[in-house]
């Protein structure tokens, strides 16, 4: 990691981005949150030697996900919003994966089910906005 350390817990990046947070062994270690260049996306949350282990990371657009990491990736259970759909469930070094419900916010169609490669592999049920059900 190339910038300067300032006392307290804060690391300067040279492209703009920081973070403020624990440290162990050079790392982002414990609770911290990383900001990237100009505040675009930032995550706030535990940390294991420099990589994200539970918390929330929110994009430049406003999207959000809320769960566990893995070596960088989305790995375990979490809860993602993006646009008018919110997805909860089991995530796969970064994809979601085996079980899981997206979901409109704003009109109560969903899908139930399972996943693969981060798609709908139609092993669920899919519940549409007049409330009319299928089963794939």
């Amino acid at each position: 990691m190339a910038g300067e350390q300032v006392p307290g817990g804060r690391f300067d990046f040279d492209d703009g981005g920081t973070y403020c947070g624990g440290w162990e062994d050079g790392k982002a270690h414990g609770h911290g949150v990383c900001t990237g260049p100009k505040s675009q996306g930032e995550y706030a949350g535990s940390w294991h030697f420099g990589f994200e282990v539970s918390g929330v990371y929110t994009w430049p657009s406003g999207s959000t996900y809320e769960g566990q990491w893995q070596n960088g990736k989305r790995h375990g259970l979490g809860v993602e919003t993006r646009g008018r759909w919110t997805y909860r469930g089991e995530w796969t070094q970064g994809f979601k994966g085996r079980y899981g419900i997206r979901q409109s916010v704003s009109s109560g169609a969903k899908y139930e089910g399972t996943w693969a490669n981060g798609l709908q592999d139609g092993y669920g049920s899919e519940t549409y906005a007049d409330g009319g059900a299928c089963f794939v």
